[in-house]
């Protein structure tokens, strides 16, 4: 264990005396108050904030940070106020604690949701302060290296956090010696006897290795001599859990991943990088479509690299990785090189520091529009995912996005405007579908149209956690303000019978009502309305305090105009049509089901007033309805298209298609066709008897 003495001489090489004085001062209060205290392996508990301090020492950070780190678990472990520790130390200090400090006072119904909650809250002091991720993950660090002694449940646990956010939140801040640590270290949590055959499966290949790897490292370090470049090459060691997620990603065998050999070439300046690349493709040849330039386009998290994969001796394939010295170190640092330089050594490290910052204020917006703490670490996961592909925007501006994502990931990385009213896309001027993945180096355009809403399918394949977000949000608006509308429908359509209208009910019986609801305003108390987790009727009566009998039968039929949205839906085991007898079924948190009236499915509730409601369609209905038809037909060729021919030609839509054989003579097909009403649905049936062969159709109703 590191002692203070050996701390402070380290910490004395780059910060000064009164700075040095002040850590060492957090040091003694976090002694004294931590005092009694121990770590389940016995030794004082103090041994802890020591430890995260000399991680985040040999990143050379600020004694600001060291001194939150000596007292990182004040607040959460001895009852000290954050106001005591502001008053010793300082605001700035304090806010950096309590940003690592976990909600103890909150009780939560599962772990997984304390544990969202405290990420959550580390999220929004992040925004306020990067350093609080930076203490965070040193803390999280000196915890994996001592998880031995935790029992096995709580170690598989906090390994798998480790290896699902705190890892990946390493990469994304270009911190590639501590993610490395982390994977490494939650593998061998998770998996002990997997991490244990590999690493003894490397130990025996390195053997086998060790004549290859000198003779590529001589091959190079000639290369550059020739050249006359300088540059130090390293061979490059494959870590235990990256060998084991290529084994399980790509379905290889250990000897196929090891049967690659990897070398770094580090050099001074930009200049070099370029023509050591030059160099190494005249020694062996390169593999087509394998040579990344990370210089010219760096990765999310500021990585800066050139990458190139050569046919080495004997066709052994070997990666090479070129890169300065200042990216060598960002590379392993990540964002805590900004304090190592101070951001004085050109503008590769400022650049780090600013992409940090916009990740950070992205998840500000996904914590704002997300529902619930679960949602908003769902969307932070979905947005850690390491591999990115570049898009460029009209105007040439490039987009880094992750890998898989689709025209309306860009829409929404572009502005939320636009992505809200996007309607198609151009990649490289041709029209695609915005289902289609993007690949680097394509150009894409959105088309925009005003009023347009996103469309719920488009959750089905968004990948990045903004556009998730956002589409859920703007629906969830869209879904507000249509049950609101048919909220204030039903509740008319229930006053009417008493010949009243909502506007004439006072605003102090109105509140009455909604305190009694515990609901905060009228447009709350509609939305429950149409939701259907209130009755219309009950409300009304509620509303006249019983003393008002109706003055009419109130069962008189709602007018559905088929344009209410999401709150009203057609039930897709009788596919009801305009023109059809209809009734409505109130189901709570999803609004109105529309069944046909003789529909078997609400046979036992259909004269249930709380559960059903009697509809008629509007003469204004407008839309598009799906209906299912059978038909039988003599087996002959090219029936299908027979059939769709007929179908176009009367303006109506096929959906879906489906033909089983009931025999070698005779064919059923299956259709789901999109028609305005019934009139419509008798021209297409009409239009389908004349063709040559068909016997017999029905419409399909249960």
């Amino acid at each position: 264990m590191p002692t203070l003495d050996a701390f402070v001489e380290r910490i004395s090489g780059y910060l000064s005396a009164p700075q040095v004085n002040l850590v060492r001062r957090a040091f003694y209060y976090a002694e004294q108050a931590h005092d009694g205290q121990r770590r389940r392996s016995g030794e004082p508990y103090v041994t802890h904030p020591l430890a995260v301090a000399h991680i985040l020492a040999d990143m050379h950070m600020d004694h600001q940070s060291l001194m939150a780190a000596m007292l990182h678990d004040v607040i959460e472990d001895t009852g000290i106020a954050k106001e005591a520790l502001s008053a010793q130390f300082g605001e700035t200090v304090a806010e950096l604690v309590d940003g690592v400090s976990k909600l103890t006072q909150m009780q939560f119904e599962t772990k997984a949701e304390a544990q969202a909650e405290n990420f959550q809250k580390m999220a929004l002091a992040m925004a306020r302060d990067i350093r609080v991720i930076l203490v965070k993950l040193a803390d999280r660090l000196h915890n994996m290296r001592t998880l031995g002694v935790m029992p096995p449940v709580k170690r598989r646990r906090i390994a798998k956090e480790t290896l699902e956010i705190y890892a990946p939140i390493a990469n994304r801040l270009g911190m590639h010696q501590m993610r490395i640590e982390f994977e490494d270290l939650g593998f061998q949590a998770m998996h002990p006897m997997r991490a244990d055959r590999i690493q003894r499966a490397v130990r025996r290949a390195r053997g086998n290795r060790k004549e290859i790897l000198s003779k590529l490292e001589e091959s190079l370090r000639a290369a550059l001599e020739r050249d006359g470049l300088e540059g130090e090459v390293h061979g490059r060691e494959k870590h235990l859990y990256s060998i084991y997620k290529k084994m399980r990603g790509k379905r290889r065998a250990f000897h196929e991943i090891m049967d690659v050999y990897a070398f770094r070439i580090v050099v001074d300046k930009v200049d070099t990088c370029y023509r050591v690349l030059g160099s190494v493709h005249g020694v062996f040849k390169p593999i087509p479509g394998r040579f990344k330039d990370y210089i010219a386009i760096p990765k999310a998290n500021g990585y800066q690299s050139l990458h190139t994969t050569l046919f080495g001796l004997h066709g052994v394939p070997v990666e090479i990785q070129i890169r300065t010295r200042e990216m060598e170190e960002l590379a392993n640092q990540g964002i805590a090189a900004h304090w190592l330089y101070k951001s004085a050594e050109g503008e590769n490290l400022k650049q780090g520091h600013a992409r940090a910052r916009q990740w950070v204020k992205g998840l500000l917006e996904l914590q704002k529009n997300a529902d619930s703490s679960l949602e908003f670490i769902e969307n932070v996961k979905i947005d850690l995912f390491p591999d990115e592909v570049y898009i460029f925007t009209p105007k040439g501006r490039i987009m880094e996005l992750p890998k898989g994502s689709t025209a309306v990931d860009f829409a929404f990385a572009v502005h939320t405007d636009v992505g809200n009213s996007c309607i198609a896309c151009r990649i490289d001027k041709r029209l695609a579908p915005l289902s289609e993945p993007l690949q680097s180096g394509q150009t894409v355009e959105i088309i925009t149209a005003p009023g347009a809403r996103p469309n719920p399918a488009w959750l089905n394949f968004v990948i990045t956690g903004k556009a998730r977000t956002h589409i859920r949000h703007a629906l969830k608006q869209q879904r507000r303000s249509e049950s609101i509308s048919l909220g204030e429908r039903l509740l008319n359509k229930a006053l009417s019978a008493f010949n009243l209208k909502l506007e004439q009910i006072a605003d102090d019986v109105l509140h009455t009502v909604l305190s009694e609801y515990r609901l905060a305003g009228r447009d709350d108390l509609l939305e429950e309305i149409g939701l259907g987790n209130r009755m219309a009727y009950v409300v009304a009566r509620r509303l006249l305090a019983q003393d008002h009998e109706p003055a009419h039968n109130p069962d008189s039929p709602l007018a559905i105009r088929g344009t209410e949205g999401l709150i009203i839906s057609y039930a897709k085991c009788c596919t009801p049509i305009p023109g059809d007898p209809i009734i409505g079924h109130l189901s709570a948190g999803k609004g109105m089901v529309i069944h046909l009236d003789s529909c078997r499915n609400i046979t036992d509730i259909r004269h249930n007033p709380e559960k059903c409601f009697p509809l008629t369609w509007a003469k204004d209905v407008s839309g598009e309805f799906n209906v299912e038809l059978r038909v039988e037909l003599e087996h002959q060729r090219g029936l299908i298209a027979v059939l769709a021919t007929g179908i176009t030609a009367t303006d109506a839509n096929i959906e879906k298609i489906g033909m089983d054989e009931r025999d070698g003579r005779v064919s059923v097909v299956h259709l789901i066709i999109s028609v305005r009403d019934r009139l419509h649905l008798s021209r297409v049936i009409k239009k389908l008897r004349a063709l040559k062969g068909v016997m017999h159709i029905q419409r399909i109703r249960n």
